[in-house]
């Protein structure tokens, strides 16, 4: 088995890896603070496409967190990179929120109910019978069905909360048609962070908390990949899966060391 190169460059997951709830998990300001002074590009990403990155650049700063709007990633960008890459200047139907309008705004799609290239599944908490109507007969009749991300269930206080994957699932129910989801663990999102910070796939590192989209992305673009055990995989989980990643850690508190020390044990 060919050695790594050494770790230059870092993406890491937002959700379960460098906060919990709206606290940060153990370790994370010193891992961004240790990011920031390196030089090492970098990006936080998400699968959430609710908030633009200026919003969640906002949210990271109140709990204590660092991170530049460029170096913030997620699903609804790779989205929009994605759509301007396939067809430049399109139409667009949109159930989602500020972060997946904003994204498909700046690369100059038109959004419209009117006959529609796409139906634009993204992640809110207000989905509507109507919005959901409306994608459905857009669907059936001709649109493409592209969803931002395929997790099923996201986080709350309160317990899970209903995310794309199963609005998408019901939308492929009406429709006989299945959406090509852009984001983890699709590899086209963490390929097209990648060249966002000019970071090159051998000698970059993925750290995430699920099994199933995280560190299948990492694998599957063809980086080390860090679990860490502050999110949704337990450790007797690991095994179900037929892949595994590089190396389990507790914490993000755990790769503090490595960022300036890639050659460190973990």
């Amino acid at each position: 088995m060919a050695e790594r190169k050494p770790i230059e460059s870092w993406l890491t997951d937002m959700d379960g890896v460098l906060i919990h709830e709206g606290i940060p998990i153990p370790g994370a300001q010193e891992f961004i603070k240790r990011l920031r002074d390196s030089g090492k590009p970098f990006l936080v990403l998400t699968n959430n496409s609710i908030y633009t990155p200026r919003d969640l650049h906002a949210r990271l700063g109140r709990m204590g967190l660092d991170v530049p709007q460029e170096n913030i990633w997620t699903s609804a960008l790779a989205t929009a990179q994605f759509l301007d890459d396939q067809r430049p200047g399109g139409t667009a139907y949109v159930i989602g929120e500020a972060g997946l309008t904003t994204a498909l705004h700046d690369i100059g799609y038109v959004l419209t109910d009117a006959e529609p290239d796409y139906v634009v599944l993204g992640e809110t908490r207000t989905y509507s019978f109507e919005a959901l109507t409306k994608a459905i007969r857009l669907i059936n009749g001709g649109a493409r069905f592209i969803a931002t991300n395929p997790d099923e269930t996201g986080p709350s206080a309160e317990g899970a909360l209903p995310a794309t994957g199963s609005v998408a699932a019901l939308i492929t129910k009406a429709t006989g048609k299945d959406p090509y989801f852009v984001g983890k663990p699709n590899p086209l999102m963490m390929r097209a962070g990648l060249n966002a910070i000019g970071a090159h796939s051998e000698s970059s590192a993925m750290i995430g908390d699920r099994m199933d989209t995280d560190v299948l992305a990492g694998l599957e673009a063809g980086m080390e990949t860090f679990l860490v055990l502050t999110g949704v995989t337990a450790p007797d989980a690991v095994d179900r899966h037929p892949f595994r990643p590089s190396r389990i850690v507790d914490s993000i508190a755990d790769l503090v060391d490595l960022v300036d020390k890639p050659d460190i044990a973990v």
